[in-house]
């Protein structure tokens, strides 16, 4: 036999008996193992377990030539794939190494991916150097095993999702689903049903039963986004089965028990839709045994350039591009630049940068309109309030309609020495002071950059005593401090 298998190109080696199996077995690597049961006085099933063990990606064909049933089934549960009769046909025994092999490469490259998964879905793929962010990692290493809820609170794109995902891999229920509802994407009555599930004839369409996201995801992780969308009649079911971890399916009578972790995620604030009377008071003590907030991009500008590394080899990798990177001025309007859409927002900046792009430097020209100020941004509105305009509109020079009294933070090389001109169609409705607050913005940011922030200094070079520096730099949004921390980071 072994030489027949030489001949169709396999490496074989060969044993008598357990003990030289064994030997074989330590002094290299196997993809097949054929064993038969009867090896002298020695018992082929004690090798079978031994193997599932200690090897357990090498495939075990048994052969016997005293096969029952009996014998087959307990073959197959000491973790034999297969098992075969003598004399077995040549085409046979090639048509089950065949299966074995397939089996255990695909077994194989399902490891593979879950591994994959495994780091995707982990802390390992949250790129931050920011304190914030390392803290919720240990906030998430503490809580990750507990059952106890927990609220992943932030802006759209800020990655809650993501963290979701961080916490079940870190927990001990890794092995079990994680089960993923966007509650605000489903109308109330088909949210009970996804939840819970449904009986044969609930309602007009329920042809069948149905096993509810509670269900599949017991042992494991829900995780209910945008939980803040559930009307009161939903808060009402949400609150019971997550104080009892019991639920009834949509027009059953029957009781069920999950153990089942859950994690909600908002962008909403709650604590004021409580206030409000949009949720219930006791839902909210509830679900926020836990609370991870997650801030907003703007508030970490310095992992900008180390998410836009990740998000352009990426991009480059699956479009062929050969691209380095960002120059230092893309990368100034990127750190200045406010994203209302976070994360999310950033990557799909980067990835258009590296489709339309020509060379293999990106530069300001690659940016979107509304990342270099020439036009208004869109996504101004979705700002929350108390952002000032400053930082939420990155002008190069001239004046947005969003920019209203405060400008954008100026690109540096802008100016006459960089050919960028004032649009006198911006001037359109404003008056004489209004349209000077883009120069005067610009001239007195380049000063203050120029002295370090030093405010006397500033003023002694503008020629202006400081009470008027003062008030000039509150009039146009140049004393929030983030202006100055996120104009450093970009240096």
């Amino acid at each position: 036999m072994s030489h027949w298998l030489r001949d169709f190109g396999h490496q074989v080696q060969t044993a008598g008996n357990l003990e030289e199996a064994r030997t074989e077995l330590a002094a290299r690597h196997f993809d097949l193992l054929l064993l038969d049961l009867r090896l002298g006085s020695d018992d082929g099933f004690h090798l079978i377990s031994e193997v599932r063990k200690a090897y357990p990606d090498v495939c075990v064909l048994v052969l016997t030539g005293y096969a029952t049933p009996q014998t087959a089934v307990e073959a197959i549960e000491a973790g034999a794939f297969d098992l075969l009769t003598k004399p077995v046909l040549d085409a046979e025994l090639q048509l089950a190494i065949e299966r074995g092999l397939s089996q255990r490469q695909i077994a194989q490259e399902n490891q593979r991916l879950r591994q994959s998964l495994d780091v995707r879905s982990g802390l390992e793929n949250v790129l931050t150097h920011d304190y914030r962010m390392l803290k919720i990692f240990d906030v998430i290493d503490s809580v990750a095993d507990a059952r106890a809820s927990v609220l992943i609170t932030g802006e759209n794109g800020t990655g809650k999702s993501m963290i979701a995902r961080a916490i079940h891999q870190r927990s001990s229920r890794r092995q079990k689903p994680f089960v993923e509802v966007a509650c605000g994407a489903l109308p109330d009555n088909l949210l009970e049903s996804e939840l819970f599930g449904h009986v044969k004839g609930a309602f007009t369409g329920a042809a069948t039963d149905k096993v509810g996201k509670f269900h599949l995801a017991d042992r494991g992780t829900l995780f209910l986004d945008e939980i803040g969308t559930a009307s009161p009649a939903m808060q009402v079911k949400l609150l019971r089965v997550l104080q009892e971890f019991e639920f009834e399916q949509v027009g059953g009578t029957k009781t069920q028990s999950v153990d089942t972790r859950v994690i909600l995620a908002t962008n909403e604030d709650l604590s004021a839709a409580v206030n409000d009377g949009r949720f219930r008071q006791d839902l909210y003590y509830r679900i926020n045994v836990v609370n991870i907030v997650l801030p907003a991009l703007r508030e970490r500008v310095g992992d900008i350039p180390l998410l836009c590394d990740s998000f352009l080899h990426a991009a480059a990798e699956t479009s062929g591009r050969d691209v380095d990177g960002f120059d230092h001025e893309a990368m100034q309007l990127l750190q200045a630049y406010p994203w209302p859409g976070n994360v999310r927002q950033l990557q799909n900046v980067v990835e258009r940068a590296v489709l339309l792009s020509r060379d293999k430097v990106l530069t300001v020209q690659d940016l979107p309109p509304e990342v270099v100020g020439t036009v208004a941004d869109p996504l101004s509105a979705a700002l929350p309030q108390g952002i000032p305009s400053s930082i939420a509109s990155p002008g190069t020079g001239s004046i947005s309609q969003t920019q209203g009294a405060t400008g954008g933070l100026p690109n540096q090389a802008a100016g006459p020495e960089s050919g960028n001109r004032l649009n006198p169609s911006s001037f359109a409705n404003k008056t004489l002071r209004e349209a000077l607050e883009g120069p005067e913005r610009e001239i007195i940011l380049h000063t203050l950059r120029r002295f370090k922030w030093n405010r006397a200094a500033t003023a002694d070079a503008l020629d202006i005593n400081r009470t008027t520096l003062y008030k000039k730099m509150k009039r146009l949004g140049l004393d929030d401090p983030r202006l100055q921390f996120a104009l450093d980071e970009a240096h």
